[in-house]
C-alpha cells in the first residue's frame, strides 16, 4: 500500500508539474477562463433569448457545472499524450497497474475543472442575477470536486477503451462531452426525455450531482444529499470499471502493438 501511496504521488506530481509549464495564472485566465466564461455566458444568453430567469438561471448553472465535467473526461487524452511521450509502452511494462499512473498523472484536471466551474459561478452568477442562498451554496464547492471526480472516472475508463485505437481518440472525447451536455441535464430538463433514457442519464456522471447543486440553490438541502450518494455511488462505479478493465485492454495494445508511438 506504501508503494502504492508513492507511485500515486509521484504520478500526479509529474501531472502537476507538467500542466504548470504549459499555464501561467495570466495566461490561464487570460486564455483558458476567458473562453470558458464566454461558453457558459453564450449558453446563459439563450436562457435570456427563451424570455425568462429561470431559463437563464437553469442554462448557467448547468454549463458552469459542466466545466468540471468536462475536464474530467480528459482524463482520455491522458493515454495519447503518454503514447506520444513514448512512455505509454514503458508504463505498460511496469508492475504497476497502468489505470494505478494514468488516473493519478491526470488529477490536476480535477482541481482545474473544479477551479473554472466555481469561477464562472462567482462571475457570472452576479451578472445574471442568480439567486444564491448564503451560506449553503458553499455546498457546490464539494459538489463540484465530486462531478469533477465522476468525470475523470469516465474519461479515464474511455481512454483504456480507445487505447488501442488512437485516431478515435479526438473523437470519442468531444462524442463524450457532447453526450453529457445532452442527457445528462446540463441544457435540457430530465422530465423530457423518455424514461429509458433517464435512467442512462443516472448512471453517467454529471446528472446527480447537477440535481444537487440545483437542489442547494433551491434551499432542499435533503435531497441534495440524496443525490450527492447517488453521484458518489456512480463515481465509484467508474472507478472500479477501470480497475477492472484497464489491464485487459493495455494486454491488447500489448498483442497489437498499438501502446507504441510508432505505430
Amino acid at each position: 500500500m506504501i508503494r502504492l501511496l508513492r507511485v500515486m504521488r509521484y504520478a500526479a506530481v509529474t501531472g502537476a508539474v507538467d500542466y504548470l509549464s504549459i499555464y501561467t495564472w495570466r495566461s490561464w485566465l487570460g486564455g483558458w477562463f476567458v473562453r470558458v466564461l464566454a461558453q457558459v455566458t453564450f449558453f446563459a444568453l439563450i436562457g435570456r433569448l427563451l424570455g425568462t430567469d429561470q431559463q437563464v438561471w437553469f442554462l448557467l448553472v448547468g454549463n458552469a457545472v459542466m466545466l468540471a465535467a468536462m475536464e474530467g473526461v480528459f482524463a482520455l487524452n491522458m493515454v495519447n499524450w503518454e503514447r506520444n511521450s513514448g512512455t505509454l509502452a514503458l508504463i505498460a511494462a511496469s508492475p504497476t497497474n497502468p489505470v494505478v499512473v494514468l488516473s493519478s498523472r491526470g488529477v490536476y484536471l480535477v482541481a482545474d475543472g473544479t477551479v473554472s466551474a466555481l469561477g464562472a459561478f462567482l462571475v457570472l452568477g452576479p451578472l445574471f442575477h442568480l439567486p444564491v442562498p448564503w451560506p449553503s451554496a458553499l455546498l457546490i464547492v464539494p459538489l463540484t470536486v465530486l462531478i469533477g471526480l465522476t468525470a475523470y472516472g469516465f474519461g479515464t475508463f474511455l481512454g483504456g477503451l480507445v487505447i488501442g485505437y488512437r485516431n478515435l481518440n479526438s473523437i470519442v472525447v468531444n462524442v463524450g462531452i457532447v453526450v453529457l451536455m445532452a442527457l445528462c441535464g446540463v441544457n435540457v430538463p430530465l422530465n423530457v426525455y423518455p424514461g429509458p433514457v433517464v435512467w442512462v442519464s443516472h448512471v453517467l456522471p454529471v446528472t446527480n450531482g447537477l440535481v444537487a447543486v440545483r437542489d442547494v440553490l433551491a434551499g432542499h438541502l435533503g435531497a441534495a444529499g440524496l443525490h450527492a450518494l447517488a453521484e458518489a455511488g456512480v463515481a465509484a462505479g467508474w472507478f472500479t470499471l477501470c480497475v477492472l478493465t484497464f489491464e485487459r485492454f493495455v494486454q491488447r495494445g500489448r498483442r497489437t502493438g498499438s501502446l507504441e508511438f510508432a505505430t
